[in-house]
């Protein structure tokens, strides 16, 4: 079997959205975008309850490796909205925890998919909650490849921090963009283990700003209640904003839809053959007799049978 998406930086370089050929999955989870121009400020929040569980049913995750993909995704899905038109992200977590590599990806209209490496792992709560930074764990690395629309991505590594995505981002977006950011995620899982509220929110200035009223601004971020107690409050996107911008005005500039989709087919799974080259695929061929290439996004695998191949190598160089 063919991982279909083992090379981040191939995959954003070679796979490019059409919303002709995507599967679209319907949710209600929507990210709303606001600007506040006086304080030099912007905010995103978002919430992706439905997509969370779409993702952890394609792959069957387990109640741990579910919360981590949660939020991985709801994390993807604020870096994606800081995007242009047509740009993509991926990020990427590599911990010494158990969970394995989450990879994520997302684009500027509010589309998203993951995978775990480890979708069967279930640790025990911590304090209630879901024991993420346990799973990914505290020594590893943070990737950030960005698909700007120029000649090669854009790729930045930094050191994971907590293993919770939040954290890291933060880290990532203050210390290697050199943006001053907050970013906030929660999740919560019933006794089953299910996601019953995923959602978060990132703060960031925008230059000029006043570095005092900034500083205000976080330390009013700092001091809200626990993501998590706002998610059992019942607390939406819009509610997060108003709290930390409370006393500033703001401009809604967006409210945009957010929800999973692969784009994988038969035709990229085909391209991802030809990239082996002659001699791989013939070596493939002559011992195997057939290829399957699976998707790790969404778990569909495509079938390559003896006559494909050789119909694919006689069309190549």
């Amino acid at each position: 079997m063919i991982d279909l998406y083992a090379d981040i930086r191939f995959q954003l370089k070679t796979d490019v959205f059409a919303y002709s050929d995507i599967v679209e999955v319907t949710v209600g989870d929507y990210l709303i975008r606001v600007i506040a121009k006086e304080a030099g400020m912007r905010g995103l929040a978002c919430v992706t309850t439905e997509l969370a569980n779409e993702a952890a049913r394609r792959h069957d995750a387990a109640p741990t490796a579910a919360a981590a993909l949660a939020q991985s995704l709801t994390g993807g899905a604020l870096m994606g909205a800081l995007l242009k038109v047509q740009q993509r992200i991926a990020l990427k977590l590599e911990g010494s925890g158990p969970v394995g590599k989450i990879l994520v990806e997302s684009d500027a209209y509010g589309r998203l998919r993951g995978y775990v490496g480890n979708p069967d792992l279930n640790l025990p709560l911590v304090n209630g909650q879901p024991n993420i930074g346990g799973a990914v764990g505290d020594i590893g690395k943070l990737t950030v490849v960005r698909d700007l629309k120029l000649k090669e991505p854009v790729e930045s590594v930094v050191p994971l921090q907590t293993g919770t995505i939040d954290a890291d981002l933060t880290f990532f977006l203050n210390q290697s963009e050199q943006v001053l950011s907050a970013v906030e995620i929660g999740v919560l899982t019933d006794e089953s283990g299910q996601v019953t509220a995923a959602a978060g929110f990132l703060v960031q200035a925008l230059p000029p700003y006043d570095e005092k009223t900034i500083q205000q601004m976080i330390a009013r971020v700092q001091d809200l209640p626990h993501i998590e107690k706002l998610l059992r409050d019942g607390e939406r996107p819009e509610d997060m904003l108003a709290l930390i911008f409370t006393g500033v005005a703001y401009e809604v500039l967006e409210k945009r839809e957010l929800r999973y989709e692969c784009t994988c087919s038969r035709e990229r799974s085909e391209k991802a053959l030809v990239n082996l080259g002659r001699e791989g695929l013939q070596n493939l061929l002559d011992t195997e007799g057939e290829a399957v290439v699976n998707c790790q996004f969404c778990g569909e695998q495509y079938l390559f049978d003896a006559d494909d191949l050789e119909l694919i190598l006689a069309g190549m160089p």
